[in-house]
């Protein structure tokens, strides 16, 4: 952690003397060699301070129990038709749908939840050419 913290103070030091990440990289493998970033996350970074970020600590995770719990409100406010999809509520609510599926499963204690919606018209017409594919095999 601590490692990681250095490496990201010396991209936002780079980015503070305004160096291209064309610079950065290669400043960055001669001075931490083989505990260098990947590149890709050297890019990530120097983006991320040049757009003006300050803070050099990773602060990705979950997102707080507060938001969690709302969220879980707001799932078992519109989860009352239990022919829902993971899908149709995380459209509906603009949650993503492993939260949704998290909270379905977990939280709300589901066990099972619909995996397809009666609104889809594809598979109207799937079912109907299926239907008619069967019903000429059975005339022949």
């Amino acid at each position: 952690m601590q490692r990681s913290l250095e490496r990201r103070m010396a991209i936002k030091f780079c980015v503070k003397l305004e160096k291209s990440v064309a610079e950065t990289i290669p400043m960055l493998k001669k001075a931490f060699g083989v505990d260098c970033l990947s590149d890709r996350q050297i890019f990530r970074w120097h983006k991320a301070f040049a757009e003006g970020r300050e803070d050099v600590k990773n602060c990705a995770g979950r997102p707080s129990t507060s938001s969690f719990d709302d969220n879980v409100k707001r799932v078992r406010d519109v989860n009352t038709d239990r022919r829902l999809s993971v899908r149709l509520i995380s459209e509906t609510l603009d949650i993503t749908k492993t939260i949704v599926h998290e909270i379905v499963s977990e939280s709300l204690g589901i066990r099972k939840v619909s995996t397809e919606t009666q609104s889809e018209p594809h598979n109207t017409c799937m079912y109907e050419i299926g239907n008619h594919i069967s019903q000429e095999f059975v005339s022949k």
